[in-house]
């Protein structure tokens, strides 16, 4: 190992969790972002962050190189993997980004090199497949000539109070000098400061369940969402008179889509399928919130059948795609299940999204964005995602893009209950 004054980091995946550890990091110290996308790199040298984490000016301020090539990345010592952890169209661990990004490092690696990985994985994951493929490519061996460490990412996406600097670090490595020398590196950068697990496996486990607890919370509130739906209670209502307990947990029902909490708790439930055990909880909260995309398609089309629209050859316009408001990200958004349920009853879908990117839209998911709706065409309207473009509006201006008969749906009641026909 080294002392702090000699480290040089590079951070391979530059997306919503690599870009800003680069710049925090950039801060302190020399810092190279290495990414497989030349567009992204090339966005990024012009200052440019289409994910609307990093403003021009902090891509500016921080010592940074960005690159494509592997050997621009060789003198570091300090690599840090940021890429993404995907799940198969099974719902399986596709772990194929994490072992690419574990080979191109291991064919870098020297003696004294510490790797850590910050994305997110099944307990054992950084120590049973990225390992072996460190000490494969590299020709050296684990604690004997370079270390790994595990701190798991924190970030939420479109969250401007929430940055990097402020949210607690879990941190850890493969011995205890290690650890604390991959601890002392985040402390510089985390004003919340650290907490130094007890191990890797420890820290990758804390992780998933913090995703797969949210998850298994907002399917709670789903299931109470259709409950109260049967007996005309209005959800909101009573999560407002509950929520006036000290010890009540705020959740919100609503669409679970993106790459973290609707893909998390598979990792979990793959290892302990593994392992012989089938985690039911887990799994039914997971099967709850996969459904809600037809299930709200199903309230829409009840909503306009009672006011006498003809569904079939209906035109419906959808405000928001991404899977969350106030970000870009269109991975794994469900609103897309809204819409293909949607077309099933043989609906016209139009769709506008203000973060969204219309190319990536019209690649992920064949949908061409509308730029600017216009009023009086529509036979319903679904409030899906309440970007701060649609909660700034006045809800009567969205109602005015309906026909006179059409029906409002605020699917996550941002707007008070007389402004719409219906909501989750």
């Amino acid at each position: 190992m080294f002392d702090q004054k000699s480290i040089k980091i590079a951070v391979i995946g530059l997306g919503y969790v690599g870009l800003p550890l680069a710049v925090e990091f950039g801060k302190q110290r020399s810092v190279v972002g290495f990414d497989l996308n030349p567009l992204r790199i090339d966005e990024l040298k012009a200052r440019q962050d289409k994910t609307g984490e990093v403003s021009p000016q902090e891509l500016g301020a921080a010592q940074l190189t960005f690159t494509t090539d592997p050997a621009a990345i060789a003198d570091c010592n300090v690599y840090i993997v940021t890429v993404p952890t995907p799940i198969d169209q099974y719902n399986k661990p596709d772990l194929r980004p994490l072992l690419t990004a574990s080979e191109t490092v291991g064919k870098l690696l020297k003696p004294g090199d510490i790797v850590v990985y910050e994305s997110t994985v099944y307990p054992g994951a950084t120590e049973d497949d990225c390992v072996p493929i460190l000490e494969q490519q590299s020709g050296l061996t684990l604690n004997t000539d370079f270390y790994v460490g595990y701190s798991p990412e924190r970030i939420n996406p479109g969250d401007t109070q929430h940055r990097l600097p402020d949210i607690k670090k879990v941190t850890s490595g493969s011995t205890p000098d290690v650890a604390e020398q991959i601890d002392a590196l985040y402390r510089e950068i985390i004003t919340a400061g650290t907490y130094k697990a007890p191990s890797i496996r420890v820290a990758e486990a804390a992780k998933v369940i913090e995703n797969a607890q949210r998850d298994l919370n907002i399917a709670f509130m789903n299931e109470l969402a259709i409950i109260f739906d049967k007996m005309g209670i209005d959800t909101n209502d009573v999560l407002k008179a509950a929520a006036t307990k000290w010890n009540f947990l705020a959740f919100q029902p609503g669409l679970v889509g993106g790459h973290c909490i609707g893909v998390d708790p598979y990792y979990l439930t793959h290892k302990a399928q593994d392992l012989g055990y089938n985690p039911e909880i887990i799994l039914a909260g997971r099967r709850m919130n996969d459904g809600m995309g037809a299930y709200v398609a199903g309230k829409l089309v009840k909503a306009m059948l009672k006011k006498g629209i003809q569904v079939n050859g209906a035109k419906v316009l959808i405000l928001g795609l991404t899977f969350k408001e106030n970000c870009p990200d269109l991975r794994n958004t469900k609103v897309v299940d809204v819409i293909n349920e949607l077309q099933e009853y043989g609906a016209t879908i139009d769709v506008h999204d203000p973060r969204a990117d219309a190319d990536e839209a019209e690649k992920l998911y064949g949908l061409k964005l509308v730029r600017d709706p216009q009023p009086g065409q529509y036979d319903g309207v679904l409030l899906a995602v309440p970007h701060q473009e649609f909660k700034q509006e006045n809800p009567a201006v969205l109602r005015r893009l309906g026909k006179q008969n059409s029906v409002f749906m605020d699917l996550k009641g941002i707007f008070d209950k007389q402004d719409s026909d219906s909501r989750l």
